[in-house]
């Protein structure tokens, strides 16, 4: 399946690719780092995965590679960073760029509007009374989870 696998922007044409639906692996792509979350399979709540170090693609294939066998992930959201108006800028075409090179794991992939993503996992992480320190290390998974959680809410409520 590698090459032809799912890219859009569409959450039901990423849920119809997933019938039986099934955990999913969530990626907040940073310059540096990437912030991973995962669902559980019912598509009920996204939690904070690791925040990986990012590198040469290669490397970072073969980690998240890792990570979907160990979750049994059936497709990944990746955070699509819109502009206000909702137009597109470099770092939204690098997200296509990566979607488009991870396609060759042969999962469906689903493009989510990330533009609110940081600041609401920084503001739940200030609830949490959360050190600023310690709030640097954990803001890339957190904000994986809250993309996620956007895409999971609207898959199962069918806000397309």
């Amino acid at each position: 399946m590698a090459e032809s696998a799912l890219i859009t922007t569409s959450a039901l044409d990423f849920r119809d690719a997933l019938p039986d639906a099934g955990a999913l692996l969530g990626l907040d792509l940073g310059t540096q780092t990437i912030g991973t979350a995962f669902c559980d399979a019912g598509w009920r709540f996204a939690s904070p995965g690791k925040t990986m170090k990012r590198g040469k693609f290669g490397a970072d294939k073969a980690a998240l590679e890792a990570l979907i066998r160990e979750r049994s992930a059936k497709g990944v959201v990746i955070g699509l960073p819109l502009n206000m108006d909702g137009s597109e800028g470099p770092r939204a075409q690098s997200s296509r760029a990566y979607a488009r090179n991870l396609s060759v794991l042969g999962l469906p992939i689903l493009l989510w509007d990330e533009r609110w993503s940081t600041t609401g996992a920084e503001r739940g992480l200030i609830e949490q009374d959360m050190s600023r320190a310690k709030r640097a290390t954990r803001i890339d998974s957190a904000a994986a989870a809250v993309i996620l959680q956007g895409a999971i809410d609207a898959l199962v409520g069918g806000m397309f």
